[in-house]
């Protein structure tokens, strides 16, 4: 199966259960794939972002960390206080071997998370937002696991977010009191060996 193929394979599962089994068989080669033949770079927008705002010995959490391609660029950043939680046991196995979290969960965002309420400085979450994978209800468990005045970054690509009810519900959270606003990045090409067209933007909120 060529890397088109898996990618519109693991994109088109049906049910977490599904998207969980696919993600463990592409596991060991995922990041072999994504950068040798993508070149994928939406990990390093995000972590520049999150150092903006989130100081170094912060509490945060790899939300559908994968293999760990933002762990380990914070890490390497000087950010040690981090937690892993992803869908797939296969992807946090990989993520492991880094050695860059102090924990890892495994937990399937839009579903109701096993963390106490205001548990977080702050979440990162990278090509999780797309197609097939996690809906705009997962906000609400992030928002409630995350320190008031703490920070969510994510990434959402952009045509997703056009054609799905996402910004109604961010707007929605803002006008609730529940986030505000404070810096969407420009659309940026996330694949610099393969022109797929894929764009990305980097949203932050900060939970009141």
């Amino acid at each position: 199966m060529n890397i088109e193929d898996k990618i519109q394979w693991v994109y088109s599962s049906q049910n977490n259960q599904e998207l969980t089994e696919r993600y463990d068989v592409w596991a060991k080669d995922y990041e072999k794939n994504v950068d040798d033949q993508f070149g994928y770079i939406g990990p390093e927008p995000a972590a520049d972002v999150l150092v903006k705002y989130v100081s170094p010995d912060a509490r945060i959490l790899d939300a559908g960390a994968g293999t760990g391609l933002v762990g380990e660029i914070l890490h390497q950043r000087g950010y040690h206080n981090l937690e892993a939680m992803d869908i797939s046991p296969g992807m946090l196995k990989e993520a492991e071997q880094k050695n860059v979290y102090t924990k890892l969960h495994q937990g399937i965002l839009g579903e109701a998370l096993d963390f106490p309420t205001a548990t977080f400085d702050a979440i990162i979450s990278v090509g999780v937002f797309t197609y097939g994978h996690v809906g705009s209800d997962a906000f609400d468990e992030l928002i409630r696991i995350t320190k008031p005045g703490g920070y969510i970054v994510f990434t959402v690509s952009v045509g997703h977010y056009e054609n799905s009810d996402f910004q109604t519900k961010f707007t929605s959270l803002e006008s609730s009191g529940k986030w505000e606003n404070v810096e969407t990045t420009e659309p940026f090409l996330c694949h610099l060996k393969k022109d797929t067209g894929v764009q990305l933007q980097v949203w932050v909120y900060r939970i009141k």
